[in-house]
């Protein structure tokens, strides 16, 4: 099979929709990162995900629908607080889990009594999704233990034949995962933490649980290079350095992620800038771990952040992608 990026005209968009409809697969932007479409409803096109991404079948998949009202189409009941974060939150990098509508087989929940539900805040997704004129499953746009894809090209170094087609987007605006909130507990419970703050849920909802994530599950997103995360403190960069030049004096190839207003604090060692904020780092992150690979970088260590805002959700996944390994 020929992989073909397409760009995101309404001929190519409709071109996408019309393969989706016909049990295809279709890889496409969101504000997160590149997702890998195919119709929810239709079981045997999902387990064509599952095969291509090369993913544990007993990892649900996330449903994207088009607007609010169609999330009605996919679970059997939305709570008051449910429909509260979807008024506030959707399109946007939230993720609902509800009771699943019987329409969808058990391949996308792997098994289980619930559906996670969101729309993606991108004109191109929500198009296709509506043209598509069913829900969409959307895993990201790459193999297991692969970083999650934050451009186009992302996707065709994993996917390439793989696939018919990619609609080129251009770069992920927030380039972290949706945040999962399960509305079906009480409290909610915070499932994963990521480009909606658990702040800004609770200024929503009220109190929420927040439920520890298990680090580096099998089928996540990890780099080959050995990922250390660093905890914020003051005297960060100094130990940072000293972590650095431990690794270098054993013959590792070492790389330093960091805002770009602490690159003068490594000095001469080598170096990712990663933005001037944590948002800027959020959006940069996969992309500079897909760097490390394509550079053979065996160890990337990563600057700490503090646990505000959307710095939790960099923090969460930090701590997932570098199985734990905290200097």
């Amino acid at each position: 099979m020929k992989t073909e990026i397409l760009q995101p005209t309404a001929a190519n968009i409709l071109r996408c929709a019309t393969h989706l409809k016909s049990g295809g697969l279709v890889a496409f932007p969101t504000e997160t990162v590149y997702a890998l479409g195919a119709v929810a409803t239709d079981a045997e096109a999902v387990k064509k995900v599952y095969a291509v991404k090369d993913r544990p079948t007993d990892r649900p998949l996330i449903v994207a629908v088009a607007k609010r009202s169609d999330v009605y189409s996919v679970a059997k009941t939305v709570p008051d607080k449910a429909r509260v974060l979807m008024e506030k939150f959707m399109p946007g990098a939230l993720t609902v889990l509800l009771d699943r509508a019987d329409n969808i087989p058990d391949v996308v929940t792997a098994g289980g009594g619930s559906v996670a539900v969101r729309i993606p805040d991108n004109e191109i997704a929500l198009k296709l999704i509506g043209l598509t004129g069913k829900p969409v499953v959307v895993p990201s746009a790459n193999t297991s233990e692969k970083p999650s894809p934050t451009l186009a090209k992302h996707v065709l170094d994993d996917l390439d034949g793989k696939i018919a087609y990619i609609l080129d987007g251009g770069q992920s605006e927030i380039g972290i995962e949706s945040t999962i909130v399960d509305v079906r507990t009480e409290p909610p419970s915070v499932m994963r933490v990521g480009g909606v703050s658990v702040a800004d849920i609770e200024s929503a909802i009220g109190a929420v649980r927040v439920v520890r994530e298990n680090r580096r599950d099998s089928g996540k997103y990890v780099p080959r290079a050995e990922v250390l995360f660093s905890a914020y403190y003051d005297g960060m960069a100094d130990n940072i350095c000293r972590r650095y030049d431990e690794l270098e004096a054993k013959g590792r190839q070492a790389v330093i992620l960091c805002l770009d207003c602490n690159a003068d604090k490594y000095g001469k060692r080598r170096v990712y800038t990663v933005g001037a904020d944590y948002a800027a780092y959020a959006h940069n992150m996969f992309a500079a771990l897909r760097r490390a690979d394509d550079e053979n970088i065996d160890a990337v260590i990563a600057e700490g952040v503090k646990p505000d805002g959307i710095g939790l959700s960099l923090i969460s996944r930090l701590v997932k992608t570098s199985g734990g390994i905290i200097i």
